[in-house]
């Protein structure tokens, strides 16, 4: 399985990027291989549509699961169509994250987006 993380940075050692459609990047750990890749968030820079480019990136990488802080409506959507499990509210470093989601100790798994549409647009 693989799980994306929205992040400013490129590491597993960098913060949790509380904006989905609007982070910079994705980090990516592969559990069949242990290992981390890092690709740019295409929807960064959108004028429009953030969320659902985020999202199909996501979905091309073939990502099961995305933790983030926050998700909005066309994203989740896109990616809940997918069958793609997102968990909200999660901050602090990326690694941090994996543990806590791999020891099952992680409880934010959502059936909603929790912000409204442009939410992440500053």
């Amino acid at each position: 399985m693989k799980i994306a993380f929205s992040t400013s940075g490129s590491t597993k050692d960098d913060e949790i990027d509380p904006r989905f459609g609007r982070c910079n990047n994705f980090v990516i750990y592969d559990d069949e291989s242990d290992s981390f890749e890092t690709i740019q968030n295409l929807g960064a820079v959108s004028s429009g549509g953030a969320g659902i480019k985020a999202a199909q990136t996501i979905i091309d990488k073939g990502v099961g699961t995305v933790l983030t802080g926050n998700v909005g409506p066309n994203a989740f959507r896109t990616m809940s169509t997918a069958g793609i499990n997102v968990y909200i509210g999660v901050n602090g470093k990326i690694a941090d994250a994996l543990e806590k989601f791999k020891s099952g100790s992680m409880d934010s798994k959502t059936n909603a987006p929790n912000v409204d549409s442009h939410h992440g647009i500053q």
